[in-house]
């Protein structure tokens, strides 16, 4: 693999990481802001951005949609699918048919 130009940056926090694409995401604010509980904090970081994004904080708000809204969500991929159906069942949920 050819050598990927890295550059140290520094979050307006103060948090300095190295980055080699143009994303301004501060890996350690990310992790600060991962909630330590729910259903979000067992998604990966692009995943719960999306599911953030469309003001999908609730499993209520969740079971409003059908698995392939969701898939089309830029930041969901199939593999937080079985952990959205499983905290969806938890509650006696499901996703829309």
């Amino acid at each position: 693999m050819p050598n990927v130009k890295r550059t140290l940056r520094t979050c307006e926090k103060g948090h300095e990481y190295y980055k080699s694409s143009d994303c301004p995401t501060c890996p350690t604010c990310e992790q600060e802001r991962k909630p330590k509980d729910g259903f979000l904090s067992k998604l990966s970081s692009p995943a719960r951005n999306a599911l953030e994004h469309e003001g999908i904080t609730t499993l209520e708000r969740l079971s409003r949609y059908t698995e392939k809204e969701i898939l089309r969500l830029h930041g969901m991929g199939p593999a937080s699918m079985p952990k959205l159906r499983a905290s969806l069942e938890e509650v006696g949920l499901s996703f829309k048919s």
